[in-house]
Parts: structure tokens; sequence; C-alpha cells
């Protein structure tokens, strides 16, 4: 079952998603997972997709050949992030930033083990961005800060320029007066998966 398309949109807002994690705590490869009739890392990619974002590239790292593999019918690009052992999602984020051509004017930045994310919280981040410009959206289900986040282009540098120790979590206590909460009444922004209960308790059925 396809999820119904959206008109196609300018490609101002590019998808950077992050699918360079080991799998520790899941065991397995946990982005190539059947996720319904797709996989994990395919329906992430197409809800992108079908929400209108024409321009995506997929960070790989520890997986890179088996996540390619899955990918192989998508109209996205790949990009290694060589740090990827390090297990630090900042260095999948730079990585990714610094892969984009320079039209690019903002960043939805995606988990790739998020499966559940829904076009509709999306697709109100990408019209919120155009109506009004934040620099930064980031969804919020009961107060709580969820995924994916959109990051202007203005804001890259001071991710760019960060280094561990430091984490997105400084990022945006240094950026916190400028963050806009999306309010959503789903609680899909807060979810991902990191054990194999995670997933056992949320997959979908394949339609097949």
């Amino acid at each position: 079952m396809t999820d119904a398309p959206v008109p196609a949109v300018e490609t101002d807002i590019a998808g950077v998603v992050l699918a360079a994690g080991l799998s520790r705590r899941m065991g397995q490869p946990k982005m190539i997972l059947p996720w319904g009739d797709r996989t994990v890392i395919g329906s992430v990619v197409n809800t992108l997709q079908t929400a209108g974002v024409n321009l995506i590239r997929v960070v790989t790292g520890g997986m890179a050949e088996l996540v390619e593999d899955a990918l192989a019918s998508y109209r996205v690009t790949t990009v290694f992030n060589p740090h990827y052992s390090n297990g630090d999602m900042l260095f999948s984020i730079q990585t990714g930033l610094a892969s984009l051509p320079a039209v690019i004017q903002a960043a939805l930045v995606v988990l790739g083990d998020q499966p559940q994310i829904e076009v509709k919280t999306v697709s109100e981040m990408i019209k919120l961005y155009r109506q009004e410009k934040p620099p930064l959206i980031v969804p919020s289900y009961n107060m709580r800060r969820g995924h994916p986040w959109l990051i202007e282009k203005s804001m890259w540098p001071d991710i760019q320029t960060l280094t561990p120790p430091a984490t997105m979590r400084a990022f945006f206590r240094q950026h916190h007066k400028v963050i806009r909460y999306l309010k959503v009444d789903s609680a899909s922004v807060l979810s991902d998966l990191d054990t194999p209960e995670d997933y056992e308790k949320n997959r979908p059925i394949s339609q097949g």
C-alpha cells in the first residue's frame, strides 16, 4: 500500500537521514528490518518523499552496504560518516549537512530508526518554515521535544564547529530562544527503535 503523494515542492529543503549506527542494542541491523511492506529505513525515506522532500542524503556507517542495498530503489544519495564507530550522532549530522548543495536553505534532520514519523508532521514543518522562516523547528508532543528537526542554513556553522564532548543538546541550549515548537497530536515524534522490544511492539504487519 502506497501513501498518497502530495504535490512536488521546491528543492530548498533537504532531508538528512541518520543511519550510521551499529544497532548494538537491537542486536541486528535495524535499518533493514521489515516495516510493513518496506524496511525501517525505506519507510523513513518514503515518508519524506511523500511529504515532498525531493533531495535526501542518507548518512551511513558500519552497516553502509546493507543500508545502500535496502535503498537501491529510492531516489536518495548515501554519504559515509567515517566516524560512525564513535556512536555520536553529531558526526553524522555534520557529514550530512556538509554534503548538501548550495541551493539548499534548510535541512530536516531525521532519525533513520524512526519509521513511525508521519507525512503530516513533515508537511506541517515544511509549511511552517516556508511561511514564517523560523531558523529552528522542533515537533513537540505533550511538552516533550521530538524528531525530526528542521534547521535553517544560517545555523549550520554552529553545528559544524561543535566538537565532542559537545552534543546537539548543547546546540539547542545555545539557541533555545529561536526554537519554534510545532505542537503535534501524535507520539510518533518521540518514538524510535532501539531494542527488539521496541520493534516488536510497534512494527506494522505487511500488507502483502
